[in-house]
């Protein structure tokens, strides 16, 4: 991290850290002006714009959406095994978001097509690995071509299958998780260069996996080398979920879409022990590093 930015978390508070890592509201990160933060616009877009004004977002799509090009599907591009066009699909879908207004595209989407009863398969990149994570780091590429927008390679991870997805546990071996279900992500990551990963609303042998800190930090950040932002899935944590604090302790730097009770959740798992401050420093670091590197900061210095 640069000194400005250790010197911008140096002079927030504790609460204001625990803010920072929950969503402003649907679609947007918190903005802190007296800190020159902006916030940061996100949508989904595994193939094409989703994007809602701020005033009128959902995270179901109910209210009117901007009008948007419909991208082939990820299973689409990959059954044509030509990654220059995943790439050149990639860069038009970050052209349309600027368009619009977004910063950070949430998708692509390469969780392991299981079972063709899955009802986000088509969002989905392949049953293969290898072709996954190929084409994943093309459209990635394609989309962070554009200085200042990121990607968010979802959902990570063993996200394969929609019925009681927020209860399910995907019981599997470490040997099957890593050559299978991981691998994927891992080309998104070190070839790729994927700047965001949003977790997945399952659990991994029990546990969620946004508490998951041997997905968060030692695989993602420890062997990889990712240096992005960690994000959970909308309404992936609280009322029997994932748990907050576990997610700051674990590496899951920002919770989505956000609220109140995050925040209190937060504070209190530094107060009863369950997390330190330094994981809530940590995560908030990853959060503005990736707000003041992004293209809504120069949009911000150009606005003053």
């Amino acid at each position: 991290m640069s000194l400005k930015h250790e010197n911008i978390i140096k002079k927030m508070s504790l609460e204001e850290k625990a803010l920072m890592m929950s969503g402003k509201d649907t679609w947007q990160t918190q903005d802190f002006p007296q800190y020159g933060i902006p916030s940061m616009m996100q949508s989904d877009g595994p193939h094409g714009m989703r994007t809602q004004p701020p005033e009128a977002g959902d995270h179901l799509g109910i209210n009117e959406s901007m009008p948007a090009t419909c991208f082939p599907t990820a299973a689409t591009i990959a059954n044509t095994w030509d990654e220059k066009l995943g790439e050149e699909i990639g860069k038009a879908l970050a052209e349309e978001a600027i368009s619009m207004g977004v910063h950070v595209v949430l998708g692509p989407g390469l969780n392991i097509k299981r079972s063709p009863l899955c009802g986000r398969n088509f969002e989905y990149v392949s049953e293969d690995p290898f072709l996954t994570g190929e084409v994943a780091a093309a459209l990635t590429k394609g989309v962070q071509q554009e200085d200042g927008y990121y990607v968010t390679v979802k959902h990570f991870a063993c996200n394969n299958m929609e019925d009681n997805r927020n209860k399910v546990s995907s019981n599997l071996s470490e040997r099957a998780l890593r050559e299978i279900y991981l691998r994927g992500f891992e080309r998104a990551v070190r070839k790729g260069k994927a700047k965001g990963i949003m977790t997945s609303y399952n659990r991994i042998n029990s546990v969620y996996a946004p508490n998951s800190y041997d997905l968060c930090t030692k695989v993602l950040r420890n062997e990889w080398g990712f240096d992005g932002v960690v994000m959970t899935d909308w309404f992936s944590t609280n009322k029997g979920l994932g748990h907050n604090a576990l997610a700051m302790r674990a590496g899951n730097d920002l919770i989505m879409p956000g609220g109140g009770s995050y925040k209190k959740e937060i504070l209190a798992g530094v107060k009863s022990g369950m997390m330190k401050e330094d994981d809530v420093r940590r995560c908030c670091a990853n959060v503005v590093r990736a707000i003041m590197n992004s293209a809504t900061q120069k949009e911000y210095i150009d606005k003053k």
